[in-house]
């Protein structure tokens, strides 16, 4: 199921979450499919020797799950990343829950963007902080869409 916000629908503080237990399967696939198949994350040997002790999920997995909230809840279909900046705090191990939220932060109206807070914690922790900028339809763009 979709959210759909359109420009005009957005304020200040409206925040959308979403979470995920990362999984051992997770891990691989994220593997396989950017190809990056660093140890720390696929071989619990190697990992065991790291400041970490344990295998890690990819940074990137976690962060993948904002994308998740801003094209399915907020603001939804039809909005396009312009940029994204990530600080990443700590490790997600396997078998924790990641919960990514997203907060609108300001409206830029000239061109129906907005710039968006997002975190991902793991027991109210951030493991990663940043903020994203993003295109979102307004309805007079869906309406010119539709007659299209």
């Amino acid at each position: 199921m979709y959210e759909l916000y359109f420009f005009e629908d957005l304020s200040v503080g409206l925040t959308a979450r979403f979470s995920k237990t990362i999984t051992e399967a997770d891990i691989v696939l994220f593997a396989a499919v950017t190809g990056d198949t660093n140890p720390m994350h696929l071989d619990a040997e190697y990992a065991a020797g790291s400041i970490f002790k344990e295998r890690i999920a990819h940074g990137m997995l976690a962060a993948g799950l904002i994308t998740k909230v801003l094209g399915t809840q907020l603001p939804g279909p039809g909005t396009i990343y312009m940029s994204q900046s990530l600080r990443f705090r700590a490790p997600v191990k396997i078998g924790e829950t990641v919960t990514a939220t997203v907060e609108v932060t300001a409206l830029h109206p000239e061109k129906h963007r907005a710039t968006l807070r997002t975190v991902c914690t793991v027991r109210g922790e951030p493991v990663l902080e940043g903020e994203a900028y993003v295109s979102v339809p307004s309805r007079a763009s869906r309406a010119k869409a539709a007659a299209d």
